[in-house]
């Protein structure tokens, strides 16, 4: 089944968030980082990616409605060309918000990581270091400046590459309000989620 809705914005905007409510509407499952993991194979689908090599994205999103989050925001490009028929979902925040929040968790993550000998959890990180500090931040992670040009160069870079009925910008607050006429789907009756804050993303990382 083709992919219905692709992400294209950087992780620590709501993408968990964004997750939950699209698999509430029925997109699902939806893939995010959390997937790569838990997924049979989905490892080696990222980790060839992130080194290269070529890719059949119908294969990589077989079993999936629906992606946001990274490793898969950095493919916008590819994935809309891939699916043509998907729309584009944007998530954004104030880029100094984005930065307060990413510098206290993925970024600090990458940076301050455990010792492992697990060859799984090397892949993992390799794939992660690649797709995220590499390929996005040029190696420097930790560059307030750089970061935040980045964020603002992804935003620019989709809303000149997709057309606009296919495109729809959504901050967390905007909620279901936004998110279900662009989809055209009926609004729940449930609040739209809201999980994943810098505290609850910590204490995962710990566990």
């Amino acid at each position: 089944m083709p992919l219905k809705i692709l992400g294209s914005g950087f992780g620590r905007t709501g993408t968990k968030s964004l997750k939950l409510a699209l698999e509430q509407l029925g997109f699902a499952p939806c893939h995010h980082m959390l997937e790569i993991r838990s997924t049979p194979g989905q490892l080696d689908f990222w980790y060839d990616i992130a080194m290269g090599k070529p890719v059949d994205w119908h294969a990589v999103f077989a079993d999936f409605d629906a992606a946001c989050d990274w490793p898969s925001c950095n493919y916008w490009r590819e994935m809309a060309e891939a699916f043509p028929d998907a729309k584009v979902i944007h998530t954004r925040r104030p880029p100094e918000q984005w930065w307060g929040s990413f510098s206290k968790t993925i970024m600090e993550t990458l940076l301050n990581r455990a010792p492992t000998e697990d060859p799984e959890m090397l892949r993992m990180r390799k794939m992660v270091d690649t797709v995220i500090n590499q390929n996005v931040f040029g190696g420097q992670i930790d560059n307030k400046e750089i970061a935040l040009a980045a964020f603002a160069q992804r935003e620019r870079d989709v809303v000149a590459a997709i057309a606009p009925d296919r495109l729809l910008i959504l901050e967390p607050t905007d909620g279901w309000e936004k998110l279900c006429p662009f989809l055209g789907v009926p609004v729940p009756e449930t609040p739209y989620p809201f999980t994943n804050t810098t505290e609850e993303f910590r204490a995962a990382v710990r566990r």
